[in-house]
């Protein structure tokens, strides 16, 4: 058996490199137990970037596949946006032309068994289901399938293909003249997607848009830069990106199609990254107004370093940096992710988010847009033009429990599965639904119930006053997503956004600042 002293004489080096080839080796074939040398690595390398910035990450192959997906736009499956009832797989909708469309399958189907394999009452995770149902482009897949109405077991056999993953959740004219446009994440088909959005708004006669990044956590950068680019004027610089080993490198505007269409951008503390360098760059050229609360502050470029085996490190090498040159990176301490983590709890527990006047920023970080020359301040995120407090009365105790345990999701499903033909007969289109519809007290009454069953109580008959009203919006919104899709969803459910409804009454507040809305 090789000794340790012989690795040292071996190797003979006292680079950083050469010791962890040594400690490896020494691991591998002198350790009491034996080892799995894979693992051994990636937990090397793992060590190594927690050492580092919050964002610099190590991903496995299956990580580094399901990560990758939602941002190339697309990946290769059967072609059905599903949820779990009673253990059941239950077809919410169908992708248009996809390849369960065009085999027979439709919303309401159960699919309980894939090749002869049940995936129905198993207790599946839904990542095993996926893995029965996904598969390479072209490959087949025989589904058996439930049927309201039908007694006997439909067989249908899917050949699998490329499924588009969408990433703008959401378009449509929120009020007259006004168009919305919630983006999702920033992904290789967004400008695409946003673009197509933009033509269908203004055929309907769009003068201002509501360019919805809530909760938006970033993706390519390249995709932020081409949304930012619709906006602005030939050779504004976009965003800039420069590190210790990586030189200075500008992303500038070549001129966008909607310079004449008024823009509100809304953000919220969930807002990173690509997210940041569109509202950083409306903010910088005055270019249009931003809404909501402080941006997370991600502004931090990683570099993917990838690995033969399919794995990913993806490894800082560079900061964004706005027009005007503030750095969109919130202060971080090497090494210290527990901290970072809990910054947003921070800004809770310090009245940040529901309080404009808790928030000071130090005037080493003072910056001027670059037309109007209006002071905005660096150090850490988006600072929005118009600050909207959390409604912290709006999700009361008990909804968010309901929520947490999945028993108004689950109640919603049941309720469209077995109302789903009765409900299209008396609202045939989506504006006789938003206008007619209303929640009935049986589903409610189901929720309340199954929220017993699960000891999970308003504390008071005012705890359920408070809870009621959202939560019959949101059912509402449910079951017209299931209906007809996302975007009936958020015409729904926008009317009870606060952020969305400041962008709204914006248009016509006295406050409206014209020099930045027209």
């Amino acid at each position: 058996m090789p000794s340790f002293a012989q690795f040292r004489v071996n190797f003979g080096s006292n680079s950083p490199l050469r010791k962890i080839q040594i400690a490896e080796l020494a691991i591998s074939n002198l350790y009491v137990d034996s080892v799995n040398e894979d693992k051994l690595a990636e937990d090397a390398i793992r060590g190594m970037l927690e050492k580092l910035d919050p964002h610099s990450t190590y991903t496995t192959a299956k990580e580094t596949k399901e990560l990758t997906e939602s941002l190339q736009g697309s990946f290769e499956g059967i072609g059905v946006q599903y949820n779990m009832v009673r253990d059941t797989l239950l077809v919410i909708q169908t992708v248009v032309n996809g390849p369960s469309e065009k085999a027979g399958i439709v919303a309401g189907d159960r699919i309980i068994a894939a090749d002869g394999k049940s995936i129905a009452g198993q207790k599946m995770s839904k990542e095993e289901i996926m893995r029965c149902l996904r598969g390479p482009k072209g490959s087949k897949v025989k589904l058996s399938v439930l049927r309201r109405g039908i007694n006997d077991v439909l067989t249908f056999v899917v050949t699998r293909d490329k499924i588009p993953v969408e990433t703008v959740d959401a378009s449509y004219m929120i009020r007259p003249e006004v168009g919305y446009i919630r983006i999702g994440s920033f992904g290789m088909t967004t400008h695409e997607e946003f673009m197509k959005c933009i033509a269908s708004l203004k055929a309907n006669g769009m003068r201002y848009l509501i360019l919805d990044l809530q909760d938006n956590g970033g993706g390519y950068l390249q995709a932020a830069v081409q949304i930012a680019n619709e906006f602005l004027q030939k050779n504004d610089l976009i965003v800039y990106t420069e590190g210790r080993a990586a030189a200075r490198r500008d992303y500038n505007a070549v001129g966008g199609q909607l310079s004449d269409i008024g823009l509100m951008v809304l953000v919220n503390e969930i807002s990173a990254s690509a997210s940041e360098i569109v509202a950083g760059a409306i903010q910088d050229y005055d270019r249009g107004v931003i809404i909501g609360r402080r941006s997370f502050g991600k502004g931090l470029v990683q570099r993917p370093v990838e690995f033969p085996d399919g794995s990913m490190m993806r490894l800082t090498i560079a900061h964004y940096f706005t027009p005007s040159g503030r750095c969109i990176q919130k202060p971080y301490t090497k090494g210290d992710t527990k901290d970072y983590d809990m910054e947003l709890n921070t800004r809770f527990e310090h009245g940040e988010l529901y309080n404009a006047d808790s928030i000071h920023f130090a005037d080493s970080l003072r910056c001027e847009t670059l037309h109007l020359h209006r002071t905005i301040y660096g150090g850490g995120g988006i600072m929005p033009d118009v600050f909207v407090p959390l409604d912290t009365m709006q999700y009361t105790k008990f909804h968010r429990q309901l929520a947490a345990k999945s028993i108004i999701l689950n109640a919603s499903l049941k309720y469209v599965d077995d109302n789903r033909k009765s409900l299209k007969r008396n609202y045939p289109t989506f504006d006789a639904f938003k206008q007619n519809y209303s929640v009935p007290q049986t589903l409610l009454d189901e929720i309340y119930d199954e929220g017993a069953k699960q000891k999970i109580k308003p504390s008071n008959d005012a705890e359920l006053q408070r809870t009621e009203p959202y939560l019959r919006a949101q059912l509402k919104a449910l079951v017209a997503r299931d209906i007809w899709n996302m975007d009936e969803y958020f015409a729904i459910i926008n009317e009870q956004n606060h952020i969305v409804q400041q962008a709204v009454n914006y248009l016509t507040s006295p406050t409206r600042d014209s020099r930045l809305l027209p």
